[in-house]
């Protein structure tokens, strides 16, 4: 009864993050103010030290995220959590100036748990996509005139993703997984701006919405080498818009609108396909390769500067420990390195805003009988370039993720 209560409290934690999340600002990048945002490749546990890879890993002593087949896997009477911090510093560049910032939040929360033999599920709450940009001092004509005013315009926000995953191993070596995603969250951007003596707030909150499947695949072609994909089925999310508008003449403010209902125009995510790879070298070196296509030119949208273009994904990874049980710690911690490279998913004057990611982490154990380890990962990366009216943002993210095993009814023997 204790471990059910937990479960409903994971549940309810999880639900309650999800509302903070969507009010909360996971980045600070000029990018997310285009579509969804910057999408969050940052995922759970060990694999934010690998390069983001994970999709072909073959995982019985963690959450393994990236493939929902690797979920037959969970050992009988093993309970998996995995809660999640990140930090991220930003400096950001182009042909005049240079700025800095700093974002903090939660990055995922997590569990899972074996069903029946060969069956295994999971929850998960990730951030899907983050906005948070800032744009001081933008020019724009007033209409039926030739004069122009300046705006200060701020967005915060993004998508989450509430997902179950369930995994069932068809033999000992072939395992198969759905995957079925709530993807929700809203959007907030305020627009600021003088015009003669008066002053205008103008607020818009666009809620988006929708349910995504996927399904997933892992074969052990050996015990030493595994092979995996993925495959994410499009969607559309459904978008409602509310706006509210105040004017502020001689410090006395009036409501011109107040949570007015507008239409929006409903957002397409694109079909993903995925393909990894992992082998093992003597159970003390695994290293991971994974490749991800993302079909952004069938979903046929445009920006106001740019248009969205199939998305290509490298990602590849490296775990080293000297030792996987005994009581020599220093020889029992997990090193970890990892590249991806991503050509971008936006064309701005035909121009793709590509970037790369640098990761290395530790695994640090959590006591001897359990799986329960400290994932700690460092990732410096770099995105778009100086030129023309696009930005060179650089940035360093530091997570956190307490990747712990409950195990749920054993007995103990005495002798």
């Amino acid at each position: 009864m204790k471990r059910i209560k937990l479960v409903s409290i994971v549940l309810y934690v999880i639900s309650s993050n999800g509302l903070f999340a969507q009010s909360e600002g996971l980045t600070s990048s000029p990018y997310s103010l285009y579509g969804m945002g910057i999408i969050n490749q940052t995922s759970i546990g060990k694999t934010n030290g690998m390069g983001y890879s994970g999709i072909g890993l073959r995982s019985d002593t963690d959450i393994n995220n990236l493939n929902p087949s690797n979920y037959a896997l969970i050992p009988e009477n093993s309970f998996f959590y995995d809660i999640g911090i990140v930090g991220e510093f930003n400096r950001y560049s182009n042909k005049g100036d240079n700025e800095s910032k700093t974002t903090f939040n939660f990055s995922n929360l997590a569990f899972a748990f074996r069903i029946a033999e060969r069956f295994g599920a999971g929850i998960s709450l990730v951030p899907y996509s983050d906005v948070g940009y800032s744009l001081l001092g933008l020019e724009s004509n007033i209409e039926g005139s030739d004069e122009t005013f300046e705006s200060n315009v701020s967005g915060l926000g993004g998508l989450n993703d509430l997902s179950l995953n369930l995994g069932y191993g068809v033999s000992n070596t072939f395992r198969i997984g759905l995957n079925a995603s709530l993807l929700f969250g809203n959007i907030e951007e305020s627009e600021a701006f003088q015009i003669s003596n008066s002053y205008f707030e103008l607020n818009e909150t666009t809620n988006y919405k929708g349910l995504r499947l996927g399904f997933g695949m892992q074969f052990d072609i050996m015990d030493e080498l595994t092979i995996g994909s993925t495959l994410k089925l499009p969607i559309t999310l459904n978008g409602n818009l509310t706006r509210s508008v105040y004017k502020t003449l001689d410090n006395i403010e009036v409501t011109v609108e107040a949570d007015q209902a507008d239409d929006v125009s409903d957002f397409k995510l694109p079909m993903e396909i995925g393909f990894g790879l992992s082998t093992t070298f003597k159970e003390q070196l695994t290293l991971t390769a994974d490749f991800k296509h993302n079909f952004w030119d069938a979903t046929n949208q445009t920006e106001n500067i740019g248009t969205y273009r199939d998305q290509d994904i490298y990602a590849f990874g490296l775990e080293y420990s000297s030792q996987r049980r005994g009581f020599n710690y220093w020889k029992r911690i997990k090193f970890r390195a990892g590249f991806n490279y991503d050509n971008g998913y936006l064309a701005i004057n035909e121009k793709k805003i590509d970037g790369y990611t640098l990761t290395a982490g530790l695994g640090l154990p959590v006591g001897i009988a359990s799986n329960s380890i400290i994932n700690i990962s460092y990732a410096y990366g770099s995105k778009g370039q100086i030129q023309n009216i696009l930005i060179k943002e650089n940035y360093h993210t530091l997570t956190l993720n307490l990747s712990l095993e409950d195990l749920w009814f054993r007995k103990r023997k005495i002798n």
